[in-house]
């Protein structure tokens, strides 16, 4: 059945948060499909909220569009050189397989999808000239606010993170597509291409972008984080047991993956007068039909549904999305592919301790560190420093700790005084000044045109000092006696430490907890936490 031009458009642009350059969509499809593309760096294992770009590539494809599909390998080399290029081709071998395999799990036809690899062009005379030409254009502000979201930000950043941006800004060029879609978060990225690529005489595209949705397990799945995320060939058995994880909470609709998860995949994938079923018990109501999501979400926001009812309904969805690919890759080559692309990780053990250092080789875990809620019960300016305070701080232990901050010209001492802090206990003491610190407060830290901001982290009000404060999903594992200084396992946590929207501490999207809630700051969102 031919497709009238509007129903393209509207397969092209629903449940997308933003699009840049609409008009273009119509001016293009009055005369050919349009031309887009996606783009994923080969790093960590395709996870179940792939299905969430690649249920808009699905409206894409279904729409007659012409689809891209980049795999960014150089990129994933180059993140701290992590894997071997040897690696890395296995890896690109297993996304290709994956998402073939998920877009033939909801019936998309593949005839007009394209998979291209960057070091097929990026490495290119053509395209090393115009990255050269690019840096030339674009500022260091330009290309650090660009990269804001998607870069890690770090106080002495990598060259590369200030590249990254002015390289996705020429893909668009060299893949010769109308259109790149992607999150909300690379929005800046987008602007960036949009300013820079006509001043190279390359034309300005279209930018659709995907609504950030939270993970099923509670903020967002991590590729690297084994419990945070449901693997396209996990079991039934393992699918149920990490559902039972989400957060869920009642009547709550705007945090809660399950319900992100049915609004832009579930539904987008139902036949004509399917409708989303929770199956219940008589004696619970018995079972429900909603025909749309709208409906779907109101009946959970006035907490007619529990979430124990969405999480079964949700269960059988994921599954029956997953039973395809767990059958494409029940093929002997598929399982080796598999095995050879991402092998288990060698656990090595501890082998010494000296000095109370740890003399180890263990992978760098936040539940490594030992983080305490801490009481400011004595505060004095360093005598030998005017930026500095030091502080008594009551930890828990027989005696308070003495630590020196820097935080005199962002907060007062009338407002430090017997202030409940966050504090990171087992760096090894240090001399600031001629005054042992031994310890750190921790803090949320933001610049804003060239003004810096601090707030102290902020434990909930029934915290005691001694409480310690875990990483969600680390909560196993004793922290280090003390941190080895040459091994910077606290600087390489670090890079992942951020403050949300809502102001609340996270590690890779993980919260920071007490046993009496979430860590927080009082109003800078998104900034990194020091």
């Amino acid at each position: 059945m031919t497709m009238s031009l509007t129903e393209k458009k509207n397969l092209i642009v629903r449940n997308l948060q933003e699009v840049l350059g609409d008009e273009k969509i119509d001016a293009i499809l009055k005369e050919r499909d349009l031309k887009i593309y996606w783009g994923t760096a080969t790093t960590g294992r395709p996870h179940i909220a792939y299905f969430v770009p690649i249920s808009k590539i699905a409206d894409y494809l279904k729409a007659g569009c012409e689809v891209k599909i980049l795999f960014a390998d150089l990129h994933a080399y180059l993140d701290n050189m992590k894997a071997p290029w040897e690696l890395l081709e296995l890896r690109v071998q297993y996304y290709e397989h994956s998402i073939k395999a998920m877009l033939t799990s909801i019936g998309v036809p593949l005839d007009k999808l394209k998979f291209v690899r960057g070091t097929e062009y990026q490495l290119s005379k053509e395209y090393t000239m115009d990255v050269y030409r690019l840096s030339s254009c674009i500022t260091e502000h330009d290309a650090k606010k660009a990269g804001a979201e998607v870069v890690k930000q770090v106080e002495n950043p990598l060259l590369s993170g200030l590249l990254y941006p002015g390289l996705q800004a020429l893909d668009e060029e060299y893949l010769k597509v109308d259109a790149q879609f992607g999150g909300v978060d690379q929005r800046k990225i987008f602007t960036l291409s949009e300013k820079y690529l006509p001043q190279m005489g390359y034309t300005k595209r279209i930018h659709l972008m995907n609504p950030m949705v939270p993970g099923l397990a509670g903020g967002k799945m991590s590729s690297s984080e084994e419990d945070s995320k449901i693997d396209l060939l996990d079991t039934p058995a393992t699918v149920k047991k990490k559902l039972k994880k989400a957060f869920c909470e009642p009547g709550n609709v705007a945090d809660n993956g399950l319900l992100a998860f049915a609004k832009h995949v579930i539904f987008g994938l139902f036949k004509p007068d399917e409708k989303f079923k929770v199956s219940r018990n008589e004696s619970n109501g018995g079972d429900l039909n909603f025909g749309t999501y709208e409906e779907l979400e109101l009946c959970f926001a006035e907490q007619k549904l529990h979430p124990a009812d969405l999480k079964s309904s949700i269960e059988f969805y994921i599954n029956r999305l997953l039973d395809p690919i767990r059958k494409i890759f029940e093929k002997p080559e598929l399982q080796q592919l598999v095995t050879k692309a991402y092998p288990p990780p060698v656990k090595a053990t501890k082998v010494s301790q000296k000095n109370g250092i740890n003399q180890e080789t263990d992978e760098v875990l936040p539940s490594r560190l030992d983080i305490r809620v801490g009481k400011i019960i004595e505060i004095s300016l360093h005598p030998d420093a005017d930026s500095l305070y030091v502080e008594k701080i009551d930890i828990g232990e027989q005696e308070p700790r003495t630590i020196v901050s820097g935080l005199v010209k962002f907060v007062s001492i009338e407002e430090m005084k017997n202030r409940n802090v966050v504090v990171l206990c087992n760096l090894k003491p240090a001399k600031m000044r001629g005054v042992e610190s031994c310890g750190m407060v921790l803090c949320a830290t933001n610049e804003l045109d060239g003004v810096k901001f601090v707030e102290p982290l902020e434990p909930s009000e029934d915290s005691k000092p001694g409480d310690r404060v875990i990483i969600e999903s680390y909560e196993q594992g004793e922290p280090d006696k003390i941190l080895n200084p040459k091994k910077k396992i606290w600087e390489k946590l670090q890079v992942d430490l951020k403050m949300s929207d809502n102001c609340e501490a996270q590690w890779q999207s993980n919260y920071l907890i007490t046993k009496y809630g979430k860590i927080k700051c009082k109003s800078l969102k998104g900034a990194h936490i020091s």
